[in-house]
């Protein structure tokens, strides 16, 4: 994650824009886009999407690096996410080289967790449920998805997961074209 950081600072400082000004376009406070670009806050694929927004980018610049390609990805090389509520753990599991079109990760929903809007957005989205059970409301209907069962869907769909039980929720996931 610090390279996110710094590519948020770097575009930031070309683009001849304040934090404040930065902070308007995202509905961010200057003070707390001053945190991520010191890598001093925790930042959700939600608020990185709006900071991608706001400099005209693809929210997968910021994890695009250059130099050596790297086709295995070890435990201390796996990025973690979260969403703003902390309930949705994201944990990436990508080689980084370019022209990848594939992005898997592991996703870890909270216990109990209620319904979580996803992007929508022209792709597919595919989900093996390693642990627990998940229920996704896709297009307005209801698949319930227990262990050792996937999910494959569009992702232009409206749609929704959820967690049902009291113990954590882990899925293997891999969408296309690269989201994040």
């Amino acid at each position: 994650m610090e390279n996110v950081y710094k590519k948020i600072k770097e575009m930031r400082v070309k683009s001849g824009m304040t934090l404040k000004e930065l902070g308007d376009k995202t509905e961010l406070t200057a003070s707390f886009l001053s945190q991520v670009e010191r890598g001093n806050s925790s930042l959700a694929i939600t608020t990185l999407k709006k900071i991608a927004d706001a400099f005209e980018v693809h929210i997968s610049y910021f994890f695009e690096e250059t130099g050596d390609d790297q086709f295995i990805v070890t435990p201390e090389k796996q990025e973690r996410m979260t969403t703003e509520n902390f309930e949705t753990v994201y944990i990436r599991l990508n080689g980084k080289f370019p022209q990848r079109s594939l992005a898997p990760f592991i996703l870890k929903l909270s216990p109990l967790q209620k319904k979580t809007k996803t992007f929508q957005y022209p792709g597919e989205e595919f989900y093996y449920v390693l642990e627990g059970e998940v229920i996704f409301t896709i297009d307005q209907k209801e698949y319930r998805v227990r262990k050792n069962e996937s999910i494959h869907f569009p992702a232009h769909l409206e749609h929704y997961g959820e967690n049902p039980l009291d113990t954590e929720t882990v899925m293997l996931g891999v969408v296309t074209p690269v989201i994040f």
